[in-house]
């Protein structure tokens, strides 16, 4: 192209934008085709000219990226039939912004973990997931939370070669607890397959989680993965409680955050996690050592009632889903843009810090930080215009406008 021509774009979005960099108002985005030809001030923006401009009076935020769900719109990932049914949920989550979504299993037998993952591993390859996330089933019973008992058990690196191979590279992350039988070879397993190990629902001590974390960190680099990072699933939820005379596994997994050599995840919905204890979390962790995640269920968008998840009974009432026998939590019922409403409307968190923890900071746990997760130049155009609430108005992605209806 002639330096003096104008650069053509299809759509041009003018408004207060969550750049890299912070809140900047005034911020230009343009469009071409599915890629991002520029995001900045306005008034740095190239000469350009586009067929479609649009003012927007709210905020300019990047597509948000989920790494933990289980589903939505009453299609459950661990319970669909097949993987029409899987792209309900999908469809659900990106609605309301969440242009990348990480389909996560439950516990259940070998036979089942290795169907479902090669069910759904196809929707990977052809965009429609992000990735895969196994939660279990080599977990602590005593911290079991909604997943079925029957069938956890100790730690099988040939299961992990399995669910790998059946994968067929769609395999992003899975959660073990590291006081497992054969944790660390289960850790060295996945880090072979490009996974990355994600320590939680555990009953381990402090030092146990500590050492598992330096542990989960040496595979990671020994074999180089989608991150070099180990994660922690869901931070606080399905651990041993914090108590002064016994730390538990939660304040290492933190040590480990504030310090940037590990990730926590947090469902900071307001109901899985008290929005103090998120605005603790932002304020000792460091800087893209925290992402956002829904556990979503598949009663996210739906109205209270009976579910499933896995093998077990799910009751949803006023919007909270807790096991129909027992009452344990049962993963969220809301969608990554309320979590990060909550995070700041509610925990005070700042905003660039929870934008970037539903986006850029989960990208790179996936390794697709080059692809997705930021309003940058060459990126895929994934937008989320959301009012001034942080409701969403529209969703874009790949440069395509998402029907909300």
């Amino acid at each position: 192209m002639n330096a003096a021509e104008p650069l053509h774009a299809d759509l041009a979005v003018h408004g207060t934008a969550v750049l890299p960099h912070g809140v900047v108002p005034g911020a230009l985005v343009l469009v071409g085709g599915n890629r991002i030809l520029f995001a900045g001030p306005a008034s740095r923006a190239p000469q350009h000219h586009a067929d479609r401009v649009v003012e927007h009076a709210g905020l300019i935020l990047p597509g948000l990226v989920d790494l933990h769900c289980h589903g939505g719109g009453g299609a459950s990932f661990p319970d669909c039939a097949d993987a029409d049914e899987a792209l309900i949920a999908v469809r659900e989550h990106l609605r309301s912004g969440t242009t990348s979504l990480v389909g996560s299993l439950v516990t259940a037998s070998p036979a089942d973990l290795l169907a479902r993952t090669a069910m759904l591993a196809p929707l990977v390859r052809s965009g429609d997931l992000a990735a895969l996330h196994l939660e279990g089933p080599f977990i602590s019973p005593a911290r079991k939370g909604a997943q079925n008992p029957e069938h956890i058990s100790g730690g099988d690196a040939a299961l992990v070669d399995a669910l790998v191979e059946a994968a067929g590279g769609a395999l992003a992350t899975m959660t073990l607890a590291p006081e497992t039988e054969d944790a660390p070879e289960v850790m060295r397993a996945l880090a072979r397959g490009g996974a990355v190990p994600s320590l939680g629902h555990t009953d381990a001590s402090s030092a146990v989680m500590t050492a598992a974390l330096a542990d989960a960190s040496r595979v990671l680099r020994a074999h180089p993965s989608r991150s070099a990072r180990p994660t922690v699933t869901h931070l606080f939820n399905g651990m041993r409680p914090i108590h002064h005379r016994d730390p538990g596994p939660a304040l290492a997994a933190l040590d480990a955050a504030a310090r940037g050599e590990a990730v926590v995840e947090l469902v900071a919905d307001g109901v899985h996690l008290d929005p103090r204890t998120t605005a603790h979390v932002f304020a000792i962790a460091a800087e893209g050592a925290v992402v956002l995640v829904t556990d979503a269920m598949a009663a996210a968008g739906m109205a209270d009632g009976r579910y499933r998840l896995g093998a077990l009974d799910v009751t949803v009432q006023e919007g909270v889903a807790t096991l129909t026998d027992g009452g344990a939590i049962a993963g969220g019922t809301t969608h990554l843009i309320d979590v990060v409403r909550c995070a700041v409307l509610e925990a005070g968190v700042d905003l660039s810090a929870a934008v970037r923890a539903a986006s850029s900071a989960p990208a790179a746990v996936l390794g697709l930080q080059d692809e997705i997760g930021s309003l940058q130049e060459g990126l895929r155009a994934d937008l989320l215009l959301v009012d001034e609430e942080l409701r969403p108005v529209q969703v874009l992605r790949g440069g395509q406008t998402v029907e909300r209806d």
